[in-house]
């Protein structure tokens, strides 16, 4: 069955886009099913339509296996209809691949090598949640494991054997540099990190890493937010009630948020206070979170500088040089498993007519030995000459019969059929003569 990829990212769609059609991990257990559901129609068996979603702060993707290729754009008009954006907004930033383009796509997203950070590891282990949903939700089948399970195993030998990612700046990284543009003594900032999530794990080590005066996370569970405190305890911590944000905010110099709420958490009124508490003091506020987690209004006030994922992308694509030749190295990687991927996919392919060619053959041979065998059964001595003779009949008929129908299909009426035969007959011929 064909594979492939619908979906947008962070080269073909802006922000604003983005983050009115991302999904939360919570509803893909329930939209996936339902997407299925939709795509199959009343006929199709389940197995037909095979999905996982892949959605992230740059990305939004619907990987499938699928017998349509026209199931693939009704997957996307889905989607467009779920979150309320209209089709003829979206497509303009959608692309759509199949087979060959799909897999090899795959491989470089799962290897870090289309993402902003070029290397950055959270993308493989987004791609490996959202298997594990699609399996949970049971619209992943044999075929789309496999090619994930693939994807994973090039992402490993990619990192293993290049350079990639070892050139480039993290967005926590870049959040650091943003800071220091504004502010020049690190130790006398206050930070607050909004969000307990994998990506605050890796904000968290480079903010502490600058010894800050005090680091506080603000997260809806304050367990996770002492679990990202815990190994900082040498340093000024504390954890907040997202609650008490309004009565905390002007108390930081810095702010760094990524949840996975589907609205923002600080808006327009709540900087707006805490600036005038701050007696309009700067804040630096980078918003990692998509859907954003800050509103866009603030932007606009004279001493917030408010940076999203798009805005940090000038800062973690530096260093072309290096970046473009650890993306050559890795493409060759990744060329390499696509071809092989490929070949795999179409001996699996023929797999079901190879035996039933190998069913239909041994057939014949089984009544050419029953018939042979009935021939000598019974009788006492079977001479040499006999014995030969018996063998060179057997041996012509089964020819007769595996030739009979190449016979016929190379002196076809019909053109295809004819011309179909030729080819498959001569290139049985070169490999015989080999």
């Amino acid at each position: 069955m064909p594979l492939f990829v619908a979906g947008l990212n962070h080269t073909t769609a802006p922000l604003a886009l983005r983050e009115r059609i991302s999904f939360a991990p919570q509803e893909l257990s329930h939209a996936l099913p339902a997407l299925q559901e939709d795509l199959l129609g009343k006929t199709a068996s389940a197995s037909s339509v095979q999905l996982s979603v892949l959605s992230t702060c740059n990305r939004m993707e619907v990987y499938g296996v699928l017998d349509d290729p026209m199931q693939l754009e009704a997957a996307v008009r889905w989607v467009a209809t779920y979150h309320g954006v209209s089709y003829d907004e979206l497509a303009p930033h959608i692309y759509q691949l199949s087979g060959h383009a799909a897999v090899q796509h795959a491989f470089a997203v799962a290897s870090g090598m289309d993402s902003m950070v070029l290397g950055e590891p959270q993308i493989l282990g987004q791609m490996k949640q959202a298997m594990r949903i699609a399996q949970q939700a049971g619209t992943a089948d044999t075929i789309l494991q496999q090619w994930f399970e693939k994807s994973f195993a090039v992402a490993k030998d990619v990192r293993t054997n290049t350079a990639i990612g070892e050139h480039s700046v993290s967005m926590a990284a870049a959040a650091v540099k943003l800071a220091k543009r504004v502010f020049d003594d690190f130790k006398q900032l206050n930070v607050l990190l909004v969000g307990a999530g994998e990506m605050m794990d890796v904000v968290i080590a480079h903010m502490a890493g600058q010894l800050p005066n005090r680091i506080a996370v603000a997260n809806r569970s304050s367990d996770k937010a002492h679990a990202l405190l815990a190994p900082y305890a040498h340093l000024n911590t504390d954890v907040l009630r997202l609650a008490a944000l309004t009565e905390h905010l002007s108390e930081f110099d810095v702010v760094v948020t990524c949840t996975a709420s589907t609205l923002p958490i600080i808006g327009l009124g709540m900087v707006e206070n805490a600036l005038k508490n701050r007696r309009h003091r700067p804040m630096v506020m980078v918003d990692l979170g998509v859907p954003r987690d800050i509103e866009s209004a603030v932007a606009k006030l004279d001493d917030a500088y408010v940076y999203t994922v798009d805005d940090l992308s000038s800062i973690v694509q530096h260093n072309g040089a290096q970046r473009e030749a650890a993306l050559l190295d890795a493409q060759r990687i990744v060329d390499i498993h696509v071809k092989a991927f490929d070949v795999q996919q179409a001996r699996r392919a023929w797999t079901p007519q190879v035996q039933q060619l190998r069913s239909r053959m041994d057939a014949l041979r089984q009544a050419e030995m029953s018939r042979a065998l009935n021939a000598v059964r019974g009788q006492a001595n079977v001479s040499t000459s006999e014995l030969e003779q018996l063998l060179t009949h057997m041996s012509q008929r089964m020819m007769n019969k595996i030739l009979h129908e190449p016979t016929i299909g190379i002196q076809s009426e019909d053109d295809e059929v004819r011309h179909a035969w030729q080819v498959v007959t001569r290139d049985w011929l070169r490999g015989t003569d080999s």
